[in-house]
């Protein structure tokens, strides 16, 4: 006789804790006959994770200023943590000037975040051209 299993897609917290919980008890008990099991509760817990825990594909400026807003810093302080003028701070803000290595680690290490978040290319508006509609520079830089 099969074995059947009766898990489904993983639709509420509720359900997402009781699998959690089946997952610990199976993983404790470690018998190779769950093995299957616990691979379908894992990919299905998985997966309730991802959905959930999505990062918003945000470029590092609205990510910055995310962050500025969730920790009621404004321009100035940013002054204070990065060690960069106001003016710097402001170019970097308003897409004018790209981030350098030196401000990711000190922006990575201030919001606690890895510095993937902040070292992404993204557009910078270019002030030489900006009488052109989409004239943009990517910020590339080394």
């Amino acid at each position: 006789m099969k074995n059947t299993l009766n898990y489904k897609i993983i639709k509420s917290k509720k359900q997402y804790f009781e699998y959690c919980k089946k997952l610990k008890i199976l993983l404790d008990k470690n018998l190779k006959k769950h093995e299957d099991e616990i691979e379908l509760l894992t990919l299905l817990i998985e997966k309730w994770d991802e959905e959930q825990f999505k990062i918003p594909d945000l470029d590092p400026i609205e990510i910055l200023k995310a962050l500025m807003t969730e920790h009621q810093l404004k321009a100035k302080d940013l002054t204070e943590i990065l060690s960069l003028s106001k003016g710097t701070i402001s170019k970097i803000l308003n897409y004018q000037k790209g981030i350098s290595k030196a401000t990711i680690r000190k922006l990575s290490e201030h919001f606690k975040m890895t510095q993937e978040t902040f070292n992404r290319p993204y557009k910078l508006k270019n002030t030489i051209n900006r009488k052109y509609k989409n004239a943009a520079l990517m910020n590339m830089e080394k």
